[in-house]
């Protein structure tokens, strides 16, 4: 299926990568692995040639751990804070990746204090179209609208990607195809140091969005207790992708040749990549869908 906008989640799908693919799988001339950078371009390629899109844009974590989440949920991410956010390995790779994609002409957004997938909430009032988001963050479930807006969630690395929309939200979870951000809110999420409402899992959570509806149902439902409605109003606010991120509106194109040869020549030979950004640049060249969504 073709979209009209294919928005990437970069920070997620780099770790993807990264992981996907061993560290020592390849390097640069000076001995600098390069995983991460050649395994982000490829999937890009494949994307591009299977999804067709007519406009792409990367959105990328400015900050990984915002002060806004932090200041309501002092938890997010905290364990991070130990083992650090990346590894030594992939650090240096990010602004490889980001230098590609401005030599080539892929968008790249990010806004100081917010994360990729709030970037990507952000974007989508500025839109309009069909809109595919490639993470492998669940979080961005909360945003799947049929028709328009679905997710293709990696799985298994880079290699494997899930098409999420309300009918699959609804099959995974039991509830509601747009009500994911609301399980997740009760659900918690450990992997981001979100406890959840103590003694609900998956189950309860599901129970308790096909009972009440809605998050306001729930609290007003009475169900589960002021401490627990009191964590809700709070995890409302920072458990789920925000759309108040000070982005600008998209260009809404494609690259179908490098803006700056001079600086791709320079980063293929600096990096070693000249065939993955060649094989990118010819997906790029190629026909998007055929007919735009009105």
């Amino acid at each position: 299926m073709a979209s009209d906008w294919l928005l990437i989640d970069g920070s997620s799908v780099m770790f993807r990568a990264f992981f996907g693919i061993p560290v020592t799988a390849f390097k640069a001339p000076d001995g600098q692995p390069i995983n991460a950078v050649r395994g982000f371009l490829d999937m890009l390629g494949r994307l591009v040639t299977d999804r067709k899109p007519h406009a792409i844009v990367v959105a990328t974590d400015k900050d990984w751990r915002p002060a806004f989440r932090v200041d309501v949920l002092p938890s997010y991410k905290t364990h991070r804070l130990v083992q650090g956010n990346m590894p030594p390995e992939l650090e240096p790779q990010e602004p490889i990746i980001h230098a590609v994609l401005a030599a080539i002409g892929v968008e790249v957004i990010g806004a100081e204090g917010f994360e990729a997938e709030d970037v990507i909430a952000s974007l989508l009032p500025k839109i309009s179209g069909t809109v595919e988001i490639v993470t492998g963050d669940r979080d961005l479930f909360a945003l799947v609208r049929d028709p328009d807006v679905r997710v293709l969630y990696t799985q298994q690395g880079i290699g494997r990607l899930l098409v999420v929309d309300e009918a699959e939200v609804e099959r995974r979870y039991g509830i509601p195809g747009r009500s994911y951000g609301d399980f997740a809110v009760l659900r918690g999420d450990p992997s981001d140091g979100l406890p959840g409402v103590p003694g609900v899992g998956e189950k309860t959570a599901a129970q308790l969005v096909r009972r009440f509806k809605d998050l306001d149902g729930i609290v007003a439902s009475g169900k589960l207790g002021e401490a627990a409605n009191a964590y809700i109003q709070r995890a409302r606010r920072v458990g789920v992708p925000v759309s108040v991120a000070p982005v600008p509106t998209p260009k809404g194109t494609r690259p179908t040749k490098a803006t700056d040869p001079a600086a791709l020549a320079k980063l293929n030979g600096t990096y070693g990549i000249g065939s993955v950004t060649e094989r990118l640049l010819r997906a790029l060249a190629g026909p998007p869908a055929a007919v735009r969504t009105p």
